[in-house]
């Protein structure tokens, strides 16, 4: 797949086929997160994969019921690394930097599930502790985003974008 293709393609699903995909593919979308830029190359992040039924169940009511969530094969809960990020940057580590690593990284599994013929979201409401909680994750690893992954079982419209010049400020804003 191009990789402006992947881009514009990809489409938040929503709608799952029951169909579980093989661990080799997590492993690879996985993969891709590592890849992702990171503040001083430290990738703090971590992924937790919860495919159990009734943890997904659980998951879903965190995530203030979204059952999308529980019926989709696989989820991957994202989580920034705070202890890694603030050893090397202070408090904006711990703020901010592993945040924006786990986002990054999120964001080259998402593109990676759509460019294996998977189908993902980005889910950013849900009660983090009581994720935190669920997962048994150690005070210091903070959970910042679930993404519901299967096989595609419907084909949403690409929703209205801003166009560039709405967007785009030279020199300032």
């Amino acid at each position: 797949m191009e990789f402006f293709e992947a881009i514009k393609g990809r489409r938040s699903i929503r709608k799952f086929r029951e169909e579980t995909p093989d661990d080799e593919l997590i492993e690879k979308i996985v993969e891709a997160g590592i890849w992702a830029p990171s503040a001083g190359d430290l990738q703090s992040w971590d992924a937790v994969i919860v495919k159990e039924h009734q943890m997904k169940v659980q998951v879903a009511v965190a995530a203030y019921v979204q059952e999308f969530i529980a019926k989709a094969p696989v989820v991957i809960v994202m989580c920034a690394n705070m202890a890694n990020a603030g050893a090397r940057y202070g408090e904006r580590g711990r703020e901010l930097y592993c945040i924006q690593d786990a986002a990054c990284a999120a964001q080259n599994m998402i593109l990676s599930a759509y460019a294996l013929g998977l189908g993902a979201a980005w889910v950013g409401a849900f009660k983090e502790e009581h994720v935190a909680d669920l997962l048994n994750l150690p005070e210091y690893i903070r959970p910042v985003a679930l993404i519901p992954i299967g096989y595609p079982d419907e084909e949403p419209e690409a929703p209205p974008r801003r166009s560039v010049k709405e967007v785009l400020h030279n020199e300032t804003y």
